[in-house]
């Protein structure tokens, strides 16, 4: 198989796949006959083939997709007016401060933001998958330690923790307004051979949970 054969392959897999696709998956298509490094090259060929269209392909912190550039945003939502359900700002507030601080437990979270934490905000974040516990804190009760998950980075379009805006001074956690919004906007990708929307619609389980 030559390379412009295995791109091909790439492109197929990647464009009818589910959820990002990690290196590792990706030789499973070759039957690990092509090494990593030769399929990151290929990866960034047809990322460059791929440039200056309305879907691109990406590297995320689970692996690669293809998505729907923002420009194109303005025009999918015409397909689907209906404004998607916000997070409330206990949500986001809390999933900020595991962001920022993590490991950490509701007691730490409560500390920051001078509020008691319901069950159903931290409920809410392991349900759409931006969180998980990681461990127990070795005190008192060995309370949950929170952290956040690949599927969190997916969703804001990052590769690790450390692409993260830097916190300003002192100041408590908060996500940029442009996060908050992609956040907002996030969900699972469809069971459909379509490339994942840089902006789609938020599932109605997670919608306005409040402190």
């Amino acid at each position: 198989m030559n390379a412009q054969e295995a791109k091909i392959v790439l492109e197929a897999a990647l464009l009818t796949a589910e959820r990002p696709l990690s290196i590792a998956e990706l030789r499973r298509l070759f039957a690990d006959e092509i090494d990593a490094d030769t399929v990151r090259v290929l990866l960034e060929e047809l990322r460059a083939d791929w440039s200056g269209r309305g879907v691109e392909l990406v590297t995320l912190a689970s692996g690669w997709r293809f998505q729907t550039t923002p420009a194109m945003r303005v025009y999918l939502q015409r397909l689907n007016p209906e404004k998607p359900p916000k997070y409330s700002r206990a949500v986001l507030e809390t999933l900020a401060i595991i962001a920022y601080r993590q490991p950490v437990t509701r007691g730490d979270i409560e500390e920051i933001r001078g509020v008691a934490v319901a069950p159903q905000v931290i409920k809410t974040l392991e349900e759409r998958g931006w969180i998980e516990t990681i461990g127990h804190r070795e005190a008192p009760g060995r309370p949950a330690l929170f952290a956040t998950t690949k599927t969190f980075l997916d969703d804001l379009g990052l590769r690790s923790l450390a692409e993260l805006p830097p916190l300003e001074g002192g100041t408590a956690p908060q996500l940029p307004a442009e996060f908050e919004l992609q956040l907002a906007a996030a969900e699972t990708p469809p069971a459909a051979p379509a490339a994942h929307h840089s902006q789609p619609s938020m599932p109605a389980s997670t919608q306005d949970v409040t402190s």
